[in-house]
């Protein structure tokens, strides 16, 4: 990353809006393995919703609800349905990371503010991205506390075993027609993110339908966002049923990764988590497509849990998709395992964006 703009160290927490936060947290813990560790809400002090935090290894989610209807948690929960408001960056100088984005064009939403209780000080500073998301810069060098004032630390309800979750690897979003260029200037100018990768309606495509991405990283690995748009076809596209369900540019899913994928993605099974489901023709050709003598990896155990592979020049990479996780068919979530490979699954694009197809037509929207 340029030294000139801020380093940005990390993910620091995704908020959710939704519309019950006790019952979405319930799940989240329940179904991927994350517990609950801090909690806000009318009981300590916060008068217009409540927050559950939940943790899992270096994954962070705030899931947050409206304790009035005439708030603009509500209003983004009811026009947007449970979705993603924040994606926040942990950085060592808020204060300064939003006057350097402020000054290369960021539109702002939350002036630098300072917040103190006996567990030290933290500083918060947000600006605007795509759709109604924002970037929080979060400067925790001062805080000791179970994530920020306001909340108490909670380690008596919703405690779960991990399922192996570790760390976020990516964070898509998508945005309509047009605007992906935009706002992949926009990720370089104001961050000095470069762009790592670039595919074309021709490398994710079907017979029907097709979209356009470029991925945006800090050059370092810590942050990597995919941008998509949709791209003309036949029929209407997954970016386009998630822009007419979401209402607008949004984040489309998140990938986590796993050291263990097999692991993984059989405990999430177990807990009933349903994945795109990918035709056996899919590991016939694979036998053939790739260098098995590299792979630690057995295709009958991967093809049984429905985990796709994918090799390049630097290695490979496991990976696998749920089905929509809410009742309108926006954000899912995505499984990566990686050993060496930085790619994100080129060679999986046909079958993953056919498995899609077929659940997008099942809903009837393509």
């Amino acid at each position: 990353m340029s030294t000139d703009l801020m380093p940005i160290q990390g993910y620091d927490y995704i908020e959710y809006y939704v519309g019950n936060a006790r019952q979405a947290a319930y799940y989240y813990g329940k179904a991927f393995g994350f517990s609950v560790v801090a909690y806000a809400g009318p009981e300590t002090g916060v008068r217009d919703r409540v927050s559950y935090v939940l943790q899992q290894n270096d994954i962070r989610w705030v899931i947050t609800g409206a304790t009035r209807a005439e708030s603009d948690i509500a209003r983004h929960q009811y026009f947007h349905s449970d979705g993603i408001k924040d994606v926040a960056f942990t950085v060592p100088n808020a204060e300064e990371a939003f006057r350097l984005a402020i000054g290369r064009g960021a539109k702002p939403v939350r002036e630098p503010e300072v917040e103190e209780d006996e567990h030290g000080k933290l500083v918060f500073a947000s600006i605007a991205a795509y759709g109604e998301t924002i970037h929080t810069f979060v400067d925790r060098s001062n805080y000791s506390g179970p994530f920020a004032p306001g909340f108490v630390e909670k380690h008596d309800w919703n405690v779960n075993e991990s399922t192996g979750l570790s760390y976020i690897d990516h964070i898509v979003c998508n945005v309509e027609l047009g605007k992906m260029d935009a706002w992949a200037k926009y990720y370089a100018d104001i961050m000095g993110f470069t762009q790592l990768h670039h595919f074309d309606d021709e490398a994710i495509s079907t017979e029907y339908t097709a979209l356009m991405s470029k991925v945006l990283w800090d050059g370092e690995g810590r942050i990597k966002l995919p941008i998509n748009e949709p791209a003309e076809g036949k029929k209407i596209s997954q970016i386009e049923e998630y822009l007419d369900f979401y209402k607008g540019a949004g984040v489309q899913h998140i990938a986590i990764a796993t050291d263990d994928i097999v692991a993984t993605v059989s405990d999430l099974r177990d807990r009933d988590i349903k994945f795109l489901a990918v035709p056996d023709k899919y590991y016939d050709d694979l036998r053939d497509r790739l260098d098995w003598s590299t792979i630690d990896a057995d295709i009958d155990q991967l093809a049984n849990l429905g985990v796709l592979v994918d090799q390049d020049d630097e290695g490979y990479l496991l990976q696998i998709f749920t089905s929509p996780m809410q009742d309108r068919p926006t954000i899912f979530y995505e499984v990566i395992d990686r050993h060496g490979s930085r790619g994100f699954g080129v060679g999986n694009f046909q079958a993953l964006f056919e498995a899609i197809e077929r659940e997008q037509e099942a809903r009837g929207n393509l």
